[in-house]
């Protein structure tokens, strides 16, 4: 199935082409870039607009053959020279169709624009390549807009997050890979398939990146190894069973491993979104007052409530119940054909809980992938 381009890589694409007309006065009709997963990015630069002291340009979002409902809409950069003093001298703005955070726990501050931190890297480290490239020592502002993004945002989960008034500007690789089911259980068992040629029994899985500095920083290993199931967890347990392992690690971020504690195995937000109901049921059996509960339902983002449950005082309680709740349904799904252990953690707590023998069996695996 053919690969797709983030948000993020077209508006850093736009910023791009529109620094290099801005500064150069040139005109350029496709451009290059790097995306963080390696990949080259050569889109065709759409709808230019040059005037005094600006130019905007677009690219057109390709999400390839995954359904996105942004695919075919146009993402635009203006980038403008900044007259006024600055901290930054790229200055990265939200425009039109580009949804604004309202509500704490995201990846941007209340207030900002919904333009991840990636996003924002990409076109920070694009467009001062060309200000390098020309000498340029000023400072230029960059402002990222999608008309009809507003429309869009309605169909999507942005509202209920607390992200008002158009899309996000997403993408952590730059890459928008396919989502078919059968494309992502396959490729799940051909990364299972080769660590078992490889002689390894201990096969350590990951819903995503998400904590990847955590697990290096803390444990010196290296999340990028592990294979990636998404949202598809029973399932991964079911083919790592079939291939024969004897042991898999399950590592991943509190807002899909929650969703375990509640026996749900397919994490993906269609599927079940009960993140905030489960830590609510946590926090009654760990004694939390009623106004903690109402707070904790109110969360859009599981940080958020972590936060709450610290301020009561049952943090830690209520994670030795999740975990434990969390280890019984993986053995469940698992029916003694492998043990599962489990890591949890949080981008601003670290480490949340652990099964029993999760650092045992982690260590285990660092010595078979150093085999």
């Amino acid at each position: 199935m053919r690969k797709g381009f983030t948000t993020g890589s077209c508006a850093a694409a736009a910023s791009k082409a529109a620094a290099m007309m801005l500064l150069g006065n040139v005109r350029k009709n496709k451009i290059d870039i790097l995306t963080p997963a390696g990949i080259v990015y050569s889109p065709d630069i759409e709808d230019i607009t040059a005037g005094d002291g600006f130019v905007r340009c677009a690219v057109r979002k390709d999400s390839g053959d995954d359904p996105d409902i942004t695919n075919g809409m146009l993402v635009y950069s203006e980038v403008s020279f900044e007259t006024g003093s600055a901290d930054e001298r790229v200055i990265i703005k939200g425009g039109e169709g580009v949804g604004k955070v309202t509500r704490p726990g995201l990846d941007q501050s209340v207030g900002n624009a919904a333009i991840n931190s990636v996003p924002r890297m990409m076109i920070r480290d694009e467009v001062m390549q060309v200000m390098d490239f020309y000498d340029y020592e000023g400072c230029l502002s960059v402002e990222i807009s999608v008309p009809g993004g507003e429309e869009i945002a309605l169909k999507t989960f942005n509202p209920r997050l607390g992200i008002e008034g158009g899309i996000s500007i997403i993408g952590t690789t730059g890459i928008v890979e396919p989502m078919s089911t059968k494309a992502l259980l396959d490729t799940i068992r051909v990364e299972l398939n080769q660590l078992r040629e490889l002689g390894q029994t201990v096969a350590v899985v990951s819903p995503g990146n998400y904590g990847l500095d955590f697990m290096k920083d803390t444990y010196d290993f290296d999340l990028d190894r592990a294979v990636k199931c998404s949202n598809y967890i029973g399932d991964t347990i079911d083919i790592a069973a079939e291939l024969g392992f004897e042991k898999m690690l399950l590592c991943g971020h509190i807002g899909k491993l929650v969703k375990v504690s509640g026996g749900i195995m397919n994490t993906h937000s269609k599927e079940g979104d009960c993140r905030m109901e489960l830590m609510a049921a946590a926090a009654i059996r760990c004694g939390a007052a009623g106004d903690t509960l109402v707070k904790i339902l109110d969360c859009v983002a599981t940080e958020e409530a972590i936060e709450i449950l610290e301020s009561a005082g049952i943090k830690d309680k209520c994670f030795e119940y999740i975990t434990d709740k969390i280890s019984f349904y993986l053995d469940k799904r698992a029916a003694g054909r492998l043990a599962v252990e489990c890591m949890i953690y949080a981008n601003a707590y670290g480490l949340l809980g652990k099964t029993a023998k999760a650092e045992d069996l982690l260590e285990e695996a660092k010595k078979e992938y150093m085999r």
